[in-house]
């Protein structure tokens, strides 16, 4: 049995596992702190509001004129950090399960700068095609993730494979965009550059409510596949012999963290290190064996929701993209997994 872990039996429907109490109780922790820090980044302005008229506020009650600046003017940005957060969480949860290593996140195997890529070639090139950016970025995640997955395919891949080939891919799409990049206009530059850090300045409802759609279909998915990659935690070989298919099932979590990247860079930009630390934090606060999807995704949400907060703060009378609060923060996370793993005899 599970260390920690409870098995329980339902007659209807039918369904059986185990329950792990302490990691339902950080989930639980989590989803309470995301809240309370939402409700902390719609206060937080030049006109200040306090927390108790935030959450009537939310509901819809109290005084108009606030309801409208809560409602219509400054939760939309907080959705949009809230969701990309807890998107970008699940994501790196997904993907540092599937290769089983902490290293392995989108902002580290090319998911993120291809879909970064594909943005600044709009915004510099003009090839849009009429599409928006939630569209391109998915595009762009998508041809990085099948050139991963194709130059990885050796009879199969494996999670190292994934891994080398992926840094390869990020480097070559990080020199694309420093050539587009040099290649635009001074404001395309600017526009793109704002872009490129993880930004959530402006951010409305127009980026907010793809995402949420997207979440709609996604995060039942990612839930889904973080259940079928607990077998390859024991190895390729062994969760062959149980039944499992394994490439097919590296394939779908590879298909459901690519959406999920390519959504939240859509809508907030490459925010740095999110995917990367946020399920590390969530795997030592719930100490499993693995960084646990849901719990992941709400640390992301915290990270980012917190984040941005420090942005707007820090410096009186400007806002500083998130994404460079989240990128102080990460590297420290970064070094400190990179010792790690080499200590382990796994850094290669």
């Amino acid at each position: 049995m599970l260390r920690g872990a409870r098995p329980f039996r339902l007659a209807f429907p039918p369904v059986s596992g185990f329950l792990r109490p302490r990691q339902l109780a950080v989930t639980l922790a989590l989803a309470a702190a995301v809240f309370t820090a939402l409700c902390w980044a719609v206060s937080v302005g030049e006109f200040g509001i306090p927390l108790p008229d935030v959450a009537r506020a939310l509901t819809g009650s109290g005084d108009p004129g606030t309801v409208l600046v809560v409602r219509e003017l400054r939760l939309p940005r907080a959705m949009a950090g809230l969701l990309a957060g807890l998107a970008f969480g699940m994501s790196g949860a997904l993907f540092q399960t599937m290769t089983r290593n902490p290293l392995a996140s989108p902002d580290m195997i090319g998911l993120t700068e291809g879909a970064g890529t594909a943005v600044v070639a709009a915004i510099v090139l003009g090839w849009d095609f009429g599409l928006g950016t939630q569209a391109l970025g998915l595009i762009g995640a998508l041809a990085s993730a099948l050139l991963v997955y194709g130059l990885a395919w050796r009879r199969g891949t494996t999670g190292y494979r994934i891994i080398l080939v992926g840094i390869g891919v990020s480097w070559l799409c990080l020199s694309a965009t420093d050539f587009l990049m040099a290649r635009g206009g001074r404001f395309q530059a600017q526009a793109a550059l704002g872009w490129l850090v993880g930004n959530l300045n402006g951010r409305d409802w127009q980026q907010a409510r793809p995402l949420a759609l997207a979440l709609v279909v996604l995060l039942p998915a990612a839930l889904l596949t973080g259940r079928l990659m607990r077998t390859l935690q024991l190895g390729d070989d062994v969760a062959k012999g149980l039944g499992t298919r394994v490439q097919s099932v590296r394939l779908v979590v590879l298909l459901t963290g690519v959406g999920l990247v390519a959504f939240a860079t859509a809508a907030a930009g490459p925010v740095a290190f999110v995917a990367l630390a946020a399920p590390q934090i969530a795997q030592r606060l719930c100490r499993t064996a693995w960084p646990p999807t849901l719990a992941s995704g709400l640390t992301g949400a915290l990270v980012v929701l917190a984040s941005d907060v420090v942005a707007r703060e820090l410096i009186p009378g400007t806002e500083l993209p998130v994404g460079i609060v989240t990128g102080v923060l990460g590297a420290p996370v970064l070094l400190w997994l990179l010792i790690r793993v080499n200590r382990a005899g796994s850094g290669g």
